[in-house]
């Protein structure tokens, strides 16, 4: 992991007319020992690894257009931002990464939500937001581009960068801070529609449909349209190569992952907003948009809530006798049909349990229950 040294950064900042100064300001570290904070942003004219290294040996014209970038002021504010906070190492995607070498970039987009969960504190800067507070509601004449909401919120690849990290720190445009991710919690729900618990404490322990995940990512936008698919890979834990070029295929890529790792069956509950001819995955995270409410439940817990919902509603009104502690039907055929239903529904666990994929194509098929 390659990591902006913050006193290096800001001291050669200090002084840039001194060309004969050497500043070694990116240090390749063990991102599993070192403490480092990280940038979560919107990109706009950037700052690359390259021009970030080498801008000591570049020509005074050249050196100042850089300086001069929207960019390299969120790396010079980013930076003080973390001495202040006593950080000596930053993370910053933009001139952080070598995107002259694929592997590098490959290594790093399937690193990405591991760095952001292990930093110590993200950043979060909204270039598009001159208050000091969220808005609670949208405001499309004022961010008429993303939904009435900071264009921030409706990017692909801040999703995962909102979920992982455990402390999140937001500031303005004016680098004039706005709080932080655990107290502004409620309103980063009504915004995003993640649950609170999850903004609070992470993907870790919740029972979480990958429909409900899917949903989250619906109304998200990505430059590239194979990043809609690679932004989400740390969310379900999975890893695949970059593939650029490969256009949608990068999402159906990613659900095969996700189906050989889970038997979560709501990856099939996504509806067509366009209509199409195809198989049983989705084309993109929009076609999950309606399904945010999907409740991820294990097999056997959903055959006992089956069973009690079709006895409480669909076997009549039956007459009971209490036993002990146990309740009992007097009604004979009431008694046959539920002992039939349990069985049917221990049966019907097993074959929720697992379906098969191969490298082609989802190989058992779908089974869907009816009683």
């Amino acid at each position: 992991m390659k990591l902006l040294n913050v006193k290096a950064v800001l001291d050669r900042e200090k002084n840039i007319q001194h060309a004969e100064c050497e500043y070694h300001v990116i240090k390749e570290l063990n991102d599993k020992t070192r403490s480092y904070a990280i940038l979560s942003h919107r990109w706009e004219i950037e700052v690359t690894y390259e021009e970030m290294t080498g801008l000591m040996k570049l020509d005074k014209w050249k050196k100042d257009e850089v300086r001069n970038r929207r960019g390299y002021q969120k790396i010079i504010k980013s930076c003080e931002q973390a001495m202040k906070d006593g950080h000596k190492w930053l993370w910053i995607d933009t001139c952080c990464i070598d995107k002259r070498s694929s592997a590098e970039l490959s290594e790093a987009i399937n690193s990405m939500y591991r760095w952001y969960q292990d930093a110590r504190v993200c950043y979060a800067y909204l270039n598009d937001l001159d208050e000091s507070t969220f808005p609670t509601e949208r405001k499309f004449e004022t961010f008429d581009k993303s939904y009435g909401w900071p264009e921030w919120f409706m990017r692909g690849w801040t999703l995962q960068e909102l979920i992982a990290p455990k402390q999140i720190e937001f500031f303005n445009k004016g680098w004039a801070p706005i709080g932080n991710k655990r107290h502004l919690a409620p309103v980063l729900e009504n915004i995003t529609k993640i649950p609170c618990g999850v903004l609070r404490d992470g993907l870790a322990g919740k029972r979480l449909s990958v429909a409900q995940i899917m949903s989250w990512a619906a109304d998200r936008k990505t430059t590239r349209v194979e990043d809609r698919a690679y932004s989400l890979m740390g969310l379900f834990e999975v890893n695949m190569p970059m593939v650029y070029g490969e256009g949608k295929k990068a999402f159906q890529r990613l659900q095969l992952k996700i189906i050989r790792r889970s038997s979560d069956h709501s990856i099939f509950a996504w509806d067509l907003h366009i209509p199409r001819t195809g198989g049983v995955l989705a084309d993109d995270p929009s076609d999950f948009r309606d399904y945010g409410n999907i409740e991820k439940v294990e097999p056997d817990e959903f055959g006992d809530k089956l069973i009690e919902h079709i006895e409480l509603h669909c076997l009549g009104n039956p007459c009971y006798i209490q036993l002990n502690s146990w309740k009992v039907s007097t009604n004979p055929i009431h008694q046959c049909r539920l002992a039939w239903l349990k069985w049917r529904a221990r049966a019907l666990s097993q074959q929720l349990r697992t379906f098969t994929v191969s490298n082609a194509s989802i190989q058992d098929w779908v089974w869907l229950p009816s009683i």
